[in-house]
């Protein structure tokens, strides 16, 4: 029992410390491993497994995990914390359009010293300012500033 015993630690810690290191290195990939190690550590802990065998279970259950919920995951940590970042730091604000924009006919913004691509239901001839009122992506979208 004692070597079971041993196995199932280090699977632990492994597993912590990869559950650690994705504080800093982003992108919700070594979470998923830390789970895999963590499976492992508990399989390891109450039966007999041989290396080989506790390596294809850590990979396996690391790659099922991430292809069944690390989009999810990721969607309901990052989607509040993005559109509270654009409506900060972009709706309402003002820009310059840089070409003609109209409906049905995208152009570009000068908006925080770079050029991004818009759209409006305006008419928006170029060198007059606009404000933005959303984004479609990377699109931004946007109104005239004229009454």
């Amino acid at each position: 029992m004692e070597s079971f015993y041993d196995a199932a630690v280090i699977w632990f810690i492994l597993g912590f410390i990869l559950f650690l290191l994705e504080f800093a290195v982003p992108g919700l990939i070594l979470f998923f491993f830390a789970i895999g190690a963590w499976i492992v550590a508990i399989l390891t802990f109450f039966v007999d497994v041989s290396l080989n065998l506790q390596l294809v279970i850590f990979l396996g259950s690391a790659i099922l995990t991430i292809l069944l919920f690390r989009k999810s995951l990721k969607n309901i940590m990052w989607s509040r914390k993005n559109a509270t970042e654009i409506e900060d730091e972009f709706i309402g604000k003002i820009g310059k359009a840089e070409t003609f924009i109209g409906p049905g006919q995208n152009g570009k913004v000068d908006f925080k010293g770079t050029s991004w691509d818009a759209k409006s239901e305006d008419m928006i001839e170029k060198g007059e300012n606009v404000t933005v009122v959303g984004n479609d992506s990377i699109l931004l979208i946007v109104k005239s500033t004229k009454i």
